[in-house]
């Protein structure tokens, strides 16, 4: 049986391409025509056409507010969601090891596939219909957003404190990066100046040892 008409009624999209949406849902482990080209398009195509929906929603929100409310409409967690709300596992052409490991399950392989078909879908009818299909497949998520509910994170708090102070914004310094490229621990420092204040945060990743470094910064100046 043919999945795409059913992805399609789901979408609420008719490609006038067919072989669009085909890409899309063709992993690279399946062939060397696959989606992530498309991913790569629609990645951006999904960011701004969310950014200008939440731009009219909230027309007092301020802008780190709104970067916050699309990053979490965007990420990797909310795409699988909506992945997974339209079967979408069950269409995608994987390689034998993707499917001996369940990759039609993975996250990050759904939330691929849903940004590689925004972008078959500006491709095939353009702006307008990418527009009407991320409304489309994002409309409970839009309507139930609660701006009041949105996580800051210790970066952004530590950097809102600072300013309200009128002081200079910390300084992050990679003190070391250990271990093998695919398992490396970084150790990074956030200095204060003005506070004569250094933190050191510790992670997997420059992000994530930033992010603790902030925290503890933080959690000093709050003590």
């Amino acid at each position: 049986m043919n999945a795409l008409p059913v992805l399609q009624t789901r979408i609420s999209y008719s490609f006038t391409q067919p072989a669009l949406l085909q890409q899309a849902l063709t992993h690279r482990s399946f062939s060397a025509i696959n989606n992530e080209r498309l991913e790569f398009l629609g990645d951006s195509v999904l960011n701004f056409i969310i950014a200008h929906q939440l731009f009219n929603l909230f027309p007092n929100l301020p802008e780190g507010d709104l970067s916050r409310l699309r990053a979490k409409m965007v990420r990797e967690a909310s795409l699988a969601e909506i992945a997974t709300e339209l079967n979408l596992g069950d269409s995608l052409k994987l390689g034998e090891g993707e499917l001996k490991s369940a990759g039609w399950r993975r996250p990050s392989i759904l939330a691929d596939a849903l940004e590689a078909i925004v972008g078959a879908v500006y491709l095939d009818g353009g702006f307008d219909a990418a527009q009407q299909v991320v409304a489309f497949l994002y409309r409970d998520k839009l309507q139930t957003i609660d701006p009041k509910a949105i996580d800051k994170d210790a970066k952004s708090q530590l950097q809102e404190y600072l300013q309200s102070k009128k002081m200079d914004l910390p300084e992050y310094q990679v003190v070391s990066i250990e271990g093998e490229a695919h398992a490396q621990t970084f150790t990074v420092q956030c200095c204060i100046k003005k506070l004569k204040l250094t933190t050191t945060g510790v992670g997997t990743s420059r992000r994530v040892a930033e992010q603790q470094a902030a925290k503890l910064a933080m959690d000093e100046i709050q003590s």
